[in-house]
């Protein structure tokens, strides 16, 4: 039986700002992680050699550097260090071209060519309101858009790429590639709503904030938030799985940094039968499907310009990529699927040793695919990259079946935690006033299957964790997140 105030079970991102904000409240907060080590998708581990670190999951933070959370709280003045590549994404095409988005709005137009003012048309005017463009998609959009501009701005370029009418902007091949690209990033059908808003969020960012990586590995995040939390009193207990609600009795509020099938068995049968037959309709995405690779030197592209991009898309053409994704939507497994890949040691060159480095890809595949990727990835590689299987020095592969092993949020490999569908973009898990509320009292969710949805954001915790204050406790003022130092008297808990 707990005796704190606050019971958190799940430390992934949204877990851990959960965390932060209960925590500077001045409210007794304790996290149970079933594994041995906190993080959930920000973990870094070695995994062929002591002395090279591979991110196991999120490897790239374009929302790190961009979302309220993390504005508050202040990454860079935590040690955290954003580093920014070069060129933000690439995109590689057949015949040794490749399409790339270099921070530098004025670079990637002038790369683009004749596509060039179509693209600045597109992203120049969501760069001159982005902070507003990124807090309307992190709002967790339940109240009207305090800068009508920018939801102008987004909403008139989703409805056009959101339909089948986005690609035909364009002359080329390479800019529909690039945005295509990004709009993958969203797990699902193309095109779709969901997908288009993604490639205008994602897709303006990478020429504002940009798409780093922090030095050192994801890790280094997770690490920052769990200091801030031990140090205005928090307690973690790692390689505890809670089983049941009932092992938290004696905690005045719970958050639950799980996915609806997680929260379904922690319930039992507690839930009304109406709420539960709502979760149980929820709708779960295709699958992701990873190889760790370590190499002995960077990845021979036949466009050398890729290998100075922090995230390479490896999907073809936007013809391509839409069947692709479709079909893994379906269920149906294709043989050359989506593939995102990282040579983390083009930005953070510490990664790496002399003749070893660690690259990161992702397949999408239908969710639970038993299949192993390693070949597939490989080859998507090679494609690109002709001699690339030659400096493979060893690889790990983990099937989209086998992420839920992982980590139980990951539902069939769906790493976003339920389908990027337009209704549960909006109505996620189901549909409430306040999403993170759930009908058993004290009993609140925080993860990914809530607004405002995946990525390495923590507004999900923040958001959940500003509820329960509110309904729960009665607190109203938003603790402050920078920071400051730690008081030799913590607040007693209310």
């Amino acid at each position: 039986m707990s005796t704190s105030d606050v019971a958190i079970v799940g430390t992934g991102p949204n877990g851990l700002a959960a965390g932060v904000v209960l925590a500077r409240a001045g409210l007794r907060v304790e996290l149970h992680e079933g594994a041995g080590t906190i993080g959930g998708g920000l973990r870094t581990a070695p995994l062929f050699d002591s002395g090279v670190v591979h991110d196991i999951c999120s490897a790239v933070h374009p929302m790190a550097a961009a979302s309220p959370f993390f504005r508050a709280f202040d990454l860079a003045a935590r040690g955290v260090e954003l580093l920014q590549p070069e060129i933000s994404y690439a995109h590689p095409l057949d015949g040794g071209r490749a399409a790339l988005a270099h921070r530098s709005l004025a670079a990637t137009c002038e790369h683009l060519g004749a596509d060039g003012p179509a693209w600045r048309r597109l992203m120049g005017p969501l760069l001159q309101h982005s902070e507003a463009v990124v807090d309307l998609v992190l709002s967790g959009r339940r109240a009207l858009p305090p800068d009508p501009v920018a939801a102008l701005l987004l909403a008139s370029r989703v409805a056009v790429h959101g339909s089948g009418l986005g690609a035909a902007r364009f002359r080329g091949e390479e800019a529909p590639a690039l945005l295509t690209g990004v709009a993958a990033h969203a797990v699902g059908k193309l095109p779709s709503v969901a997908s288009a808003a993604v490639a205008m969020l994602l897709g303006h960012l990478a020429h504002g904030t940009g798409w780093p990586l922090p030095r050192g590995g994801s890790g280094r995040i997770a690490q920052a938030l769990a200091e801030d939390i031990t140090a205005h009193g928090g307690v973690f207990h790692t390689g505890h799985h809670v089983r049941d609600l009932a092992e938290l009795r004696g905690t005045r509020v719970v958050l639950l940094d799980t996915g609806v099938k997680g929260f379904l068995a922690l319930a039992g049968g507690r839930l009304p039968r109406a709420y539960a037959r709502r979760l149980e309709r929820f709708r779960y995405g295709p699958g992701a499907a990873k190889v760790d690779f370590l190499v002995s030197e960077p990845i021979p592209w036949s466009d050398p310009a890729v290998g100075r991009a922090g995230t390479v898309h490896l999907g073809g053409t936007h013809a391509e990529m839409v069947r692709q994704e479709t079909a893994n939507t379906r269920g149906v497994r294709t043989g050359e699927p989506f593939v995102l890949l990282v040579d983390p040691a083009v930005t953070d060159p510490g990664r790496a040793l002399p003749g070893k480095r660690p690259v990161w890809a992702y397949a999408h595949v239908p969710n639970g695919d038993p299949t192993d990727p390693h070949e597939l990835v490989r080859a998507r590689i090679e494609r690109h990259a002709p001699g690339f299987g030659d400096t493979v020095l060893a690889h790990r592969s983990v099937t989209a079946a086998g992420y839920e092993s992982y980590n139980p949020n990951y539902v069939g490999g769906d790493i976003g935690s339920g389908a990027m569908t337009l209704y549960q973009s909006l109505a996620r898990p189901v549909p409430r006033l306040d999403p993170y509320r759930t009908p058993l009292p004290g009993v609140f969710l925080c993860s990914a299957a809530t607004p405002p949805g995946p990525s390495v954001h923590g507004m999900s915790g923040y958001l959940a964790a500003l509820s329960a204050l509110r309904h729960a406790f009665g607190i109203r003022d938003m603790p402050d997140l920078a920071p400051l130092p730690v008081p030799h008297a913590l607040p007693e808990s209310r």
